[in-house]
C-alpha cells in the first residue's frame, strides 16, 4: 500500500509539472482561400503540424512558458508570434501576405506587344519582328500583321487605330528617330530606313505608353540595338536587288557592328515589268556602325547610320492635259545615336542618350526645284530606382532642338521659309506594386514649345490584375500630345499642340506556348490642324478647329503548340473612326482607315528538307477616297485589300542559305483610289489616275553566307 501510494504520487507530479496542451486552428492566403501544406511549428522543438486541404493544424505540447510559435510557406512572408503557454488550449487563426517579387508579379502592357523582355508576356521575339512572310525584312512590315494597324499599300508606314502616320514615333535606345522612313516615288510604299539586323528587342505599343514617351497620339515603336554578341561573325547577303555585308569585332568589354547594304532595281526591274516610266531605277546605299563598350557600371553604345537613295522617272501632269513631267529624287540621311545604361551609386539606375539627325530631300520636277532639310538634335536623361520592394519610381527630362527649312526655286518665282523649335519635357512615374497580382503606373508629363509658346500637361495611369494563374486584365488612361506637321509650322507660330484623349481595357491569357488577347479602346482627338482659305503660307489660313475619335477592339492569338514544328497567329481588329481635320469639308472617315482588318501568319519547319517555309494573308475591308466630282466629301470607297505571300528558307549548310519570297502571289488586284487633279478641266470635270502598286508581285532570291569561328552561326533569324 505504501508503495502504491509513492507511485501515485509521482504521476501526480509529472502531471502537474508537464501538463499536455493543443494549439489548433486554420492558416489561410491573402485571397481567404486555406493553404495546404503550411508548416506550423513551435521554435526550438520537435513540436509541429503541417496544415491540411482545409488549412487547419493541430499541435500537442508540454512545453510551457514563453515559447515562440512560427508559421511558414513557400511564396508567403513567415509569421512569429510569441506565446505564454499555460494549462488553457490555444486557437490561434493565421493570414499570411505573399512574398513580393518583382519578376514573379503581374506586368502592364495594355497597348504594348513586346520582344526581348523576359519578365513581360511575350506575343512576338525578336525573330519574328523580320521573319513575317510578306514583310520582306521590313521591321514596319512586319508590325503591319499585329493588331490594331491598317495596311496602306501606297505608302507602307505605321497607321495605328484611326491615327495617320505622323502619330507613330520610332525610338531607338530611347532616342527619338524624326525621319524614319527611306524615300519613294509618289503613291508607292516605303521602307523603314534602319537595317534590322543591328536590332535584338522591340515593342511596339499600340497605345497607353510609358510618360517618359512625347509627340505621339497613336503609338510608339521602341528598337534596342544589339548588346556584346559571343564571337567575331562575318554575314555576306546576296539579293535579287542588292548586296548587303555586316560583321561584328569583339573583344573582352567591347564589340563593334558594321554593315553596308547596296540597292540597285535595275536588274530586277529588267525582268519584272512595271507600270512606272523609270527613267533612272531607284538606287539606294545604307551604313551603319553599333559599337558597343561595358564600362564598370553599364553599357555604353554608340549607333550611327547613312543612308543616301536617288530615281528619277516620268510622270503625266493632270493639271496640264496629262503633259509628261520628269520627276526626280535625291535624299540623304545622318543618324547618330550614344547612350548609356547602368548604376549611378548603389540604388539608382541612369539611363541617358543623346541622338543627331541630318535629313536632305531635294526634289526637281521638269526645271521647279523644291529641297526641304531637317537637322534635329535629341537629348533625354532618366533615373529611376526601388523605394521598396513594392514601389519603384521613375523621372527624367529631354529636350528636342529642330530646325526645318523648305526653299522653292522656279524659272519665275523663287522663295524660302524656316523654324526653330526647342520643345523641353520633364516626365515622372511611380509603379507600384500592392501583391503579386495587382499593380499600378502613375505617371504624368509636362512639355514647352518654344516655338508655339505653349505648354501641356498630360496625365497617365495603368493597372493590372492577375485573375488567374495565366491571365490578367489591364486598363489604361492618359492624354497625348503632339505638334502639327512642320509643312504647318513652318507658315504659323499660332497653333497648339494635337491632343488625344486614349481610354483602353485589355485582356491576356497565356498558356502551352498559346497566347489569347483582346483589347477594346476609345480616342478622343482635340486641337486637330484644319486649313482651309488660301493663300497657304498665310498664319491665318491654319487653325486647330478639329476633332475626331476612333473607338474598336482588336484581338489576337498565337499557338505554338498545337501543330508540331508549326508556329501561327491570327489577328483582327475592328475601327470605327471620323475626323474633320485638314481641308475637310465635313467629319468624315479618313481615307488611311479600315473598318476591319484580318491578318494570319504560319511558320513550319521540315526537318528532313531542312527547311522554314512561311505563309501570311492579310486583308483590309475597303478604304474611303474623296472624288471631287461626286457631291458626297469623301464617300468613295476604294477595292479591299487583300495579299497571300509566300517565303522558303532552305539550310544548304549550317552557314548557308538559300532563300525565294513572293508577295501576292495570287494575283489580286490592288487599288488604292485615284489621285485628282487640282483644278477642273474646261468640262468642269476633275481629271484622275488610279493608284496602283508598281507590279502586281514582288519576288525575292537570295543567298545567305555567315562565316564564324564555330562555323555554326547562321542568318536564319533575318529572314523574312
Amino acid at each position: 500500500m505504501k508503495r502504491l501510494l509513492i507511485f501515485i504520487f509521482f504521476v501526480l507530479q509529472f502531471h502537474i509539472g508537464y501538463t499536455q496542451i493543443t494549439i489548433s486552428g486554420t492558416v489561410i492566403g491573402t485571397n481567404k482561400a486555406p493553404i495546404a501544406g503550411a508548416t506550423v511549428m513551435l521554435v526550438g522543438s520537435f513540436d509541429g503540424a503541417i496544415t491540411d486541404d482545409e488549412g487547419h493544424y493541430n499541435i500537442e505540447t508540454n512545453l510551457n512558458g514563453e515559447q515562440k510559435l512560427l508559421v511558414k510557406f513557400i511564396g508567403y512572408n513567415t509569421v512569429e508570434e510569441l506565446l505564454n503557454l499555460t494549462d488553457q488550449n490555444l486557437e490561434l487563426n493565421f493570414a499570411l501576405k505573399e512574398t513580393f517579387n518583382e519578376l514573379k508579379a503581374v506586368t502592364i502592357n495594355a497597348g504594348a506587344f513586346e520582344a526581348g523582355d523576359k519578365k513581360k508576356s511575350v506575343q512576338l521575339n525578336s525573330i519574328d519582328m523580320i521573319t513575317v512572310p510578306g514583310a520582306q525584312g521590313n521591321v514596319v512590315g512586319a508590325m503591319q500583321y499585329l493588331p490594331g494597324t491598317t495596311t496602306n499599300g501606297e505608302s507602307g508606314k505605321l497607321f495605328v487605330r484611326g491615327g495617320n502616320s505622323r502619330e507613330s514615333q520610332t525610338y531607338i535606345d530611347g532616342s527619338i528617330v524624326p525621319v524614319a522612313y527611306n524615300p519613294s516615288a509618289p503613291n508607292t510604299a516605303v521602307r523603314s530606313k534602319f537595317n534590322p539586323f543591328m536590332f535584338d528587342g522591340t515593342v511596339f505599343s499600340t497605345g497607353g505608353f510609358s510618360s517618359e514617351y512625347g509627340q505621339a497620339l497613336s503609338s510608339v515603336l521602341l528598337l534596342e540595338t544589339k548588346g556584346i554578341q559571343e564571337q567575331d561573325q562575318l554575314d555576306i547577303s546576296i539579293l535579287t536587288v542588292g548586296l548587303g555585308l555586316a560583321g561584328t569585332k569583339k573583344w573582352e568589354k567591347t564589340a563593334i557592328t558594321a554593315s553596308f547594304d547596296h540597292t540597285n532595281l535595275y536588274p530586277y526591274l529588267q525582268v519584272v515589268p512595271q507600270n512606272i516610266d523609270w527613267i533612272k531605277t531607284p538606287i539606294a546605299n545604307n551604313a551603319g556602325v553599333n559599337f558597343r563598350h561595358q564600362t564598370k557600371n553599364g553599357l555604353f553604345k554608340v549607333y550611327g547610320s547613312y543612308n543616301d537613295s536617288n530615281f528619277e522617272l516620268n510622270r503625266n501632269d493632270l493639271d496640264n492635259n496629262n503633259v509628261e513631267t520628269r520627276y526626280k529624287l535625291k535624299n540623304n540621311n545622318y543618324y547618330i545615336n550614344s547612350s548609356w545604361k547602368g548604376k549611378l551609386g548603389k540604388q539608382w539606375l541612369l539611363k541617358a542618350s543623346s541622338s543627331f539627325t541630318n535629313n536632305n530631300d531635294h526634289v526637281n520636277i521638269n526645271t521647279d526645284k523644291f529641297n526641304e532639310n531637317l537637322s534635329m538634335g535629341h537629348f533625354k536623361a532618366v533615373v529611376s530606382r526601388k523605394l521598396n520592394k513594392q514601389i519603384k519610381i521613375k523621372f527624367g527630362t529631354e529636350s528636342l532642338l529642330k530646325a526645318y527649312e523648305q526653299s522653292y526655286i522656279s524659272n519665275d518665282q523663287n522663295f524660302s521659309f524656316d523654324f526653330q523649335d526647342a520643345t523641353l519635357a520633364t516626365f515622372a512615374e511611380s509603379n507600384i506594386y500592392f501583391s503579386k497580382k495587382l499593380v499600378a503606373r502613375v505617371g504624368g508629363r509636362f512639355e514647352y514649345s518654344s516655338h508655339l509658346n505653349k505648354m501641356n500637361l498630360s496625365p497617365r495611369v495603368s493597372m493590372a490584375y492577375q485573375t488567374t494563374k495565366n491571365s490578367q486584365v489591364s486598363i489604361a488612361a492618359g492624354t497625348f500630345y503632339q505638334q502639327g506637321k512642320n509643312a504647318y509650322l513652318i507658315y504659323t507660330d499660332q497653333l497648339n499642340f494635337e491632343k488625344a484623349n486614349q481610354y483602353m481595357i485589355n485582356y491576356q491569357w497565356s498558356k502551352n506556348k498559346r497566347t489569347l488577347r483582346g483589347e477594346v479602346y476609345l480616342k478622343n482627338y482635340k486641337n486637330l490642324v484644319k486649313f482651309d482659305t488660301p493663300p497657304f503660307y498665310l498664319p491665318s489660313h491654319y487653325t486647330n478647329n478639329g476633332n475626331g475619335y476612333a473607338r474598336g477592339f482588336d484581338l489576337f492569338f498565337r499557338d505554338k503548340k498545337t501543330i508540331r514544328n508549326g508556329d501561327y497567329w491570327v489577328s483582327y481588329s475592328f475601327l470605327d473612326t471620323e475626323r474633320d481635320e485638314l481641308n475637310y469639308t465635313k467629319s468624315a472617315i479618313p481615307s488611311y482607315a479600315s473598318k476591319h482588318n484580318l491578318s494570319f501568319v504560319y511558320k513550319h519547319w521540315i526537318q528532313k528538307w531542312r527547311s522554314l517555309i512561311g505563309g501570311s494573308f492579310n486583308y483590309s475591308s475597303p478604304r474611303y477616297y474623296n472624288d471631287p466630282n461626286k457631291n458626297e466629301f469623301n464617300g468613295e470607297k476604294m477595292k479591299a485589300f487583300q495579299s497571300l505571300n509566300l517565303n522558303w528558307t532552305y539550310l544548304y549548310r549550317e552557314n548557308v542559305i538559300f532563300y525565294a519570297s513572293a508577295t501576292n502571289v495570287l494575283g489580286y488586284k490592288q487599288e488604292f483610289g485615284y489621285e485628282f487633279a487640282s483644278t477642273p478641266n474646261t468640262e468642269g470635270v476633275y481629271e484622275k489616275r488610279i493608284i496602283q502598286p508598281p507590279a502586281p508581285r514582288f519576288f525575292v532570291l537570295g543567298c545567305f553566307i555567315t562565316l564564324s569561328k564555330s562555323g555554326d552561326k547562321n542568318q536564319l533569324d533575318k529572314l523574312n
